[in-house]
């Protein structure tokens, strides 16, 4: 038995691709492609009802006949092909051009530079964060998880949403900014680039969707190397440690409270995750998006009393917070991260801090840091300088 996947991207079917679904006595594929393209006498399978196409193919026996599979674009990219690979399946695979290839071709832009995310059978939360994260990226779209929900969710960045629908029919593109897309309907299929700079060339890179982390320069950097007031700014050995704990990455969405410099919301975007500083100090958020800007990344800057936004901010999995206000903390333990980190100066909220991460179900540690560093003597010697020493405590929770 051969197994033939197709891939479909409403061009004509090459001629020998034609016979071969002639001949076949199985075809499974989405309900369209079947009624196009499935002739009369074959077992079809809808493609919707995974496990019962996998399982029709994997017992279809040679004496059954061939098989075929019509599949979307490149059914190698985020496609069918490992499914059937996972099944022991090894077809025969003729591609076509991928949806992302193809928006990128209507609008003549080249596309190595983007992040592609799909939110096929996952949710959109992830791909939301790396929208709000990165100034390119292609959305693989799903049923729920579409141009609207998208856009709903990227209230408070700035983005621009370019959407092909209908792909595979009229494919009808359309420029709109996050609002616009979660305020009509968008007929499926769709694929969407979300772009910060929808009119700027990207730069030339080498490596495809941009790299991951940070760069040469490192990360926990000096105080110095941010714009801050009196000191006001996370120390570098603290911070190296808290995002050891924060754990940022692509795809996750990290709270720095009580912000300061925003220091520790730029070093998390740096990883590639969502950031949101939250600021009540209007000078103090000047300073967060010029220390934002420097580093070329992306945060959102939220001016307003904690409790006082906190209710129409996303979900987050991971909280930075300064200070250890006992109230703020406890109204960070119920917004469902995964991860809360929190710096002490005064050792008298140590405990009461770790109380209240307790009591919310977190698995508590906590490390003292006290670091000395080299200094200069003006006869060229060196000394020790220490640094106030400051508590770090995380709370770890299971995903439910």
């Amino acid at each position: 038995m051969t197994v033939t996947v197709v891939g479909m991207d409403g061009d004509a079917l090459p001629s020998d691709v034609t016979e071969r679904l002639e001949k076949a006595t199985l075809v499974v594929g989405g309900r369209r492609h079947l009624q196009a393209h499935a002739r009369e006498g074959a077992t079809t399978i809808e493609l919707g009802a995974l496990d019962a196409a996998l399982t029709a193919l994997a017992s279809h026996s040679p004496d059954d006949g061939d098989a075929v599979v019509l599949a979307s674009g490149d059914p190698g990219f985020f496609g069918v092909l490992r499914a059937l690979r996972e099944k022991g399946i090894r077809p025969e695979v003729r591609p076509a051009t991928s949806s992302v290839q193809r928006l990128a071709a209507m609008i003549g832009r080249p596309w190595d530079d983007m992040v592609v995310v799909s939110a096929h059978g996952r949710g959109l939360r992830q791909a939301l964060n790396v929208c709000r994260a990165h100034p390119s990226v292609a959305v693989l779209t799903a049923p729920g998880a579409g141009p609207a929900e998208l856009g709903a969710g990227l209230h408070g960045w700035r983005r621009t949403l370019i959407v092909a629908e209908d792909l595979g029919g009229s494919e009808e593109v359309s420029t709109v900014d996050a609002a616009a897309a979660g305020s009509r309907q968008w007929r499926d299929p769709n694929v969407v680039f979300c772009l910060a700079e929808p009119d700027t060339v990207p730069d030339r890179g080498w490596l495809s969707g941009g790299e991951v982390g940070p760069d040469a320069a490192g990360w926990a950097f000096a105080e110095d190397a941010f714009a801050h007031r009196d000191g006001m700014v996370t120390k570098s050995e603290v911070r190296a440690v808290a995002l050891a704990k924060l754990a940022p990455r692509r795809g996750s969405l990290v709270w720095d409270v009580g912000a300061g410099s925003g220091a520790v919301a730029v070093e998390c975007a740096r990883f590639g995750a969502a950031a949101i500083a939250i600021e009540r100090d209007p000078v103090q958020c000047v300073r967060i998006i010029a220390n934002a800007t420097s580093y070329g990344v992306d945060v959102r800057v939220v001016e307003a009393e904690f409790l006082a936004a906190i209710s129409g901010l996303p979900q987050p999995d991971s909280i930075f917070v300064g200070g250890g206000r006992i109230q703020v903390l406890r109204a960070c333990t119920t917004v469902g991260a995964q991860r809360i980190v929190v710096a002490l100066a005064a050792v008298d909220r140590v405990a009461p801090a770790r109380n209240t991460l307790r009591e919310a179900g977190y698995q508590v540690q906590g490390v003292q840091l006290s670091a000395s560093r080299l200094e200069d003597l003006p006869d060229g010697a060196s000394r020790l300088s220490s640094i106030n020493p400051v508590t770090l405590l995380w709370g770890v929770r299971k995903p439910s």
